[in-house]
């Protein structure tokens, strides 16, 4: 088959020790939604600031076709003429674009239009044209679901049909979102309100609207994306996201009474409740390690770089710490020499990491400086002779 992807220590409560940092947490509430399972996640870091039943296994719809998207754009070209097949211009059911038989049409129209108006037709006529059938193409999809790490997600077609084995997770589409959204084409077509598709062997031309009803009637500050999906078992779906100061996130709604609200509800929760914290200075003392051989009994280790993290204010309580201090450190020792690193974690995803270097030097007990030190006579022994401590 063409193109087929060959895939495949003491935790210390910070607590306290934030509050001169940053304001005490206000306590907010977390957004009240009505879908059975969401998510919002940080579009730049991967980062997840709110989870509802995020591991529970549920039917995408449409949202499928965001993986379609990501192999058409790995895989195609968007200049490929696709000649439509019978198979293609049969797909009658939901949303299609009523491709027939024997038309031609290029790869990013077909992207567009299964992107901007979820037409399923155009993602079998993709699969067909990319991977030489639709049966191979979603072998791609599942492999590179994998390689995603969206362990919890099993697509069985290109645009989200009920099956059995069609199945995914919220947390698993904000994965893969997280990634499609990386590439340029992505966000250029998800972002777009309405466009003309245009086919190479005929006068035919189509005007599509994009379903998402937050970025088509401009309803929601910033948004830029990404796709709705609906079947009746899936129920009414959405994925989000939205810009603001230079910070894209990504909410997820499956099984919604109401999936406008509550993406919308997810985005304002991130925008106003996420904060930029500092969980380390630079500079800063973390902690102070023995030192065999040395003058000194204990060298300060310090942190080289700020750990800066973003976090809801709710998460606060919940960040630990943990240091990991070099072995038997011995003397000499120089300023900025690594004694250690400390590590940052939210429950049991690590946050952040910076080194702990050396504040100072620390310098090796010499003999000469030892014996001085046990033969030093009181000071006046001899006349004329100042008294020396090494």
């Amino acid at each position: 088959m063409r193109h087929f992807l060959l895939i495949l220590c003491p935790v210390l409560l910070l607590g306290l020790l934030f509050l001169p940092a940053f304001p005490a947490p206000a306590g907010a509430a977390q957004p009240s939604v009505t879908a059975d399972a969401a998510v919002l996640m940080d579009a730049g870091t991967g980062r997840i600031f709110y989870d509802k039943n995020g591991l529970q296994r549920l039917e995408p719809a449409s949202l499928t076709k965001i993986m379609t998207a990501i192999i058409a754009l790995e895989y195609g070209r968007l200049g490929d003429v696709v000649t439509v097949s019978s198979n293609a211009a049969a797909v009658g059911m939901g949303s299609i674009l009523d491709l027939r038989a024997g038309e031609k049409i290029t790869l990013e129209n077909l992207l567009k239009a299964a992107l901007i108006m979820s037409a399923n037709d155009s993602t079998v006529a993709i699969a067909e044209h990319v991977a030489g059938s639709e049966e191979g193409f979603v072998r791609m999809m599942n492999a590179k679901a994998l390689v995603l790490g969206a362990v919890h997600t099993r697509f069985a077609n290109t645009n989200g049909y009920h099956d059995p084995q069609h199945y995914t997770c919220a947390r698993d589409l904000a994965v893969i979102t997280r990634y499609a959204l990386q590439n340029p084409v992505f966000n250029r077509i998800v972002c777009t309100r309405e466009t003309t598709i245009t086919f190479c062997n005929s006068g035919r031309r189509e005007t599509i609207y994009n379903t998402n009803r937050l970025l088509r009637e401009g309803r929601y500050p910033g948004i830029d994306g990404v796709k709705t999906g609906s079947t009746p078992r899936a129920g009414n779906c959405l994925i989000a996201s939205a810009t603001r100061g230079g910070r894209r996130l990504i909410a997820v709604v499956l099984h919604s009474d109401n999936r406008y609200r509550d993406a919308a509800a997810l985005l304002d929760y991130g925008f106003s409740e996420v904060l930029r914290v500092t969980l380390g200075r630079r500079g800063e003392e973390v902690a102070r390690p023995a030192v065999a051989g040395r003058l000194a009994d204990k060298v300060p280790a310090i942190l080289a770089a700020p750990v800066e993290v973003e976090l809801t204010r709710d998460q606060l309580s919940r960040v630990s710490r943990e240091i990991k201090l070099v072995p038997g450190l011995t003397a000499p020792i120089r300023t900025g020499q690594k004694v250690g690193e400390v590590i940052y974690r939210l429950d049991e995803v690590e946050l952040g990491r910076a080194a702990l270097v050396a504040g100072r030097d620390v310098p090796k007990k010499t003999f000469f400086r030892r014996w001085w030190k046990a033969a030093a006579l009181p000071a006046g022994a001899i006349p004329g002779l100042r008294q020396i401590t090494p």
